[in-house]
This record gives structure tokens, sequence and C-alpha cells, in this order.
């Protein structure tokens, strides 16, 4: 019946033959006197042979010794150069960075972050996956995922990165035309813009400090699956959304967007960072995200950074 090499006793075996003592070895490997010993005499009962010669004032190879001892030097030494390697990746910053991420935050705001990192970091590479499908981070191999929204996979390591305001938005236009709702219940009775990619997405929750919570359920023309999509239709006036504040910031600021119902916040929007459970992120991962957070801190529309 195939079995798996006792690669531990020959990595033993071959820092005893070294240091020639089996007490020498245990200090150098940090293991106890015993636990050498123990290694060695399971690897000779299972080889069926003796690989050294014991006596009270020293330890020599046999035949059988000394023919293993070069592979089981190699085991010891692969095996030391593979922590090494894995060490030393976990503290420099270098190697290949997976990351999903959402659409339209992807094209709007991610992207032009990352040229600016990769020049800082020469060694680090990026494969940057843009979708609004669910990923399986452990078989597809990302390193993380950036979502925009609530995340329902609890059995992934999720921490957020910051939140986006999430302002109602038209053109002045459309208001001239339909009027100006100073009451969330008012939304059920003009055309909306509403996105289909997020579940849920016709249904508007806002909270106010005095008169507590509202969801109302909106529907118009226009549905559309990514959030930069929809910039245009609404500085066209075809409709009202709740959109972060993000993607609209310049468009407020001109003048062709204005907000309402400033009284009636939105929920926030989170832009999470997921990435699989129980695994240290190497240090290239690190400091994409510490740079993420120092980039997106410095930007208006960005709220509660986390540190």
């Amino acid at each position: 019946m195939p079995h798996l090499p006792d690669f531990e006793a020959w990595a033993i075996f071959a820092k005893v033959a070294e240091r020639g003592s089996f007490s020498h070895a245990a200090e150098e490997l940090g293991l106890a006197k015993t636990t050498v010993s123990k290694a060695v005499t399971r690897l000779e009962e299972r080889m069926r042979t003796t690989l050294l010669h014991r006596t009270t004032r020293k330890l020599s190879l046999t035949e059988s010794g000394r023919q293993s001892l070069e592979r089981a030097t190699r085991i010891l030494a692969d095996g030391a150069s593979v922590e090494a390697e894995m060490l030393e990746e976990a503290a420099i910053p270098r190697g290949l960075i997976r990351i999903g991420c959402t659409t339209a935050f992807g094209i709007d705001k991610l992207a032009a972050v990352l040229p600016g990192f990769m020049q800082r970091y020469p060694e680090i590479e990026i494969d940057l996956e843009l979708t609004d499908r669910r990923i399986d981070l452990v078989s597809d191999s990302f390193d993380f995922v950036l979502r925009v929204g609530p995340v329902a996979d609890s059995t992934m390591r999720i921490s957020r990165l910051f939140a986006f305001r999430v302002p109602v938005v038209a053109s002045p236009g459309y208001f001239a035309k339909h009027g100006v709702p100073t009451h969330p219940t008012e939304l059920a009775n003009l055309p909306a813009l509403v996105f289909t990619h997020i579940a849920g997405a016709d249904a508007w929750h806002f909270t106010h400090p005095e008169h507590g919570e509202v969801t109302v359920h909106v529907d118009g023309p226009v549905h559309m699956n990514n959030g930069v999509a929809a910039v245009p239709a609404l500085v066209a006036g075809l409709g009202i959304t709740a959109l972060p504040e993000a993607y609209v910031w310049q468009e407020l600021q001109d003048g062709r967007l204005t907000e309402v119902l400033k009284d009636w916040p939105v929920t926030p929007a989170a832009v999470n960072v997921i990435s699989p459970p129980g695994r240290a992120r190497p240090a290239r991962v690190r400091v994409l995200l510490e740079h993420l957070r120092q980039h997106f801190s410095s930007q208006p529309w960005a709220h509660g950074i986390e540190t």
C-alpha cells in the first residue's frame, strides 16, 4: 500500500550525521534529545536496517547510512529552502496578486490607483478581474476581492476598506419636470433608475434621526447593471436614483446633478475586502491594501476608512 515517506525522520538523520551527536543535533533543531533519537530509530525500523553505529563515545555511519546520507541531506536542505522562500515571500513585497473587483468600482476608481502602486513596487505583478458575478476565492486562487455593498458569505475573511455615502440624485431638468420630493415615500410615484446587478436594488432604505426608518420600492423606464454607466442617463434627466457618491461627485459639484432628501440618508454602501479564511496575508497583499487605504482616505467621498 502506498505510504508517505518519513521526511521528518530523514531530515533529523541528516542533521545527526552532520553534527555527529544526538545532543548537538537536538539543540540545533530545537528538539528534545529523545525526540531525535526516536526519529532515527523509527527510520531504521521502517527501513529494516541500521543507519548509525552508536557507542558511548561517538556515532558513525553504517554502509546503509552512507548510501542514504546524500539524499537525506538533500531532503533537509530542500525543506529549509522552501521555508526560507516562504518566509521571504511573507516579508518582502514581491510576486503576483490576483484581485477580483466589482466592475463599476474597478473601472472608475480602482484601476486609476494601481499604476502608481506598481511603480512603487516594481517586483509585484497584478492580475485584476472585473466582474459582478460571485467569485470562489479559494478555487479561483484570488488573494482578495473588493465588493461594494453587503456580503453574504460569512465563511470568508471580511474587513471594511471604507464606505460610500449614497445620495439620492437627479438632474435639475428632472426636478423641474417632476417636482422635488420632500419625503422618501414620494419616490414611489417618480420615474427611477433601477440597478439590476444588486439584489433588492429596487427597495431604498432611509433613516431619519427623528422619524425613524422608511423603505420605498421604486421603478422606472431605465434599468442598468452598472453604476458608472448610469451617470449619463441621470444627467439627461431619465430618472432619479440612489448612487454611491464617488460615481457622481463631479456632477454634483458642477451642478449637472442635484441631491435631494439630505435629511433622510440612504444606508451607506461599504467597500469590503474579502479574502480566504485562516490565511495570513503576504507582504505584497498587505502593502497593496495599505496603499488603497491611504489613497481612498484622501478622497472627499470616502468615509470610515479602516485602520
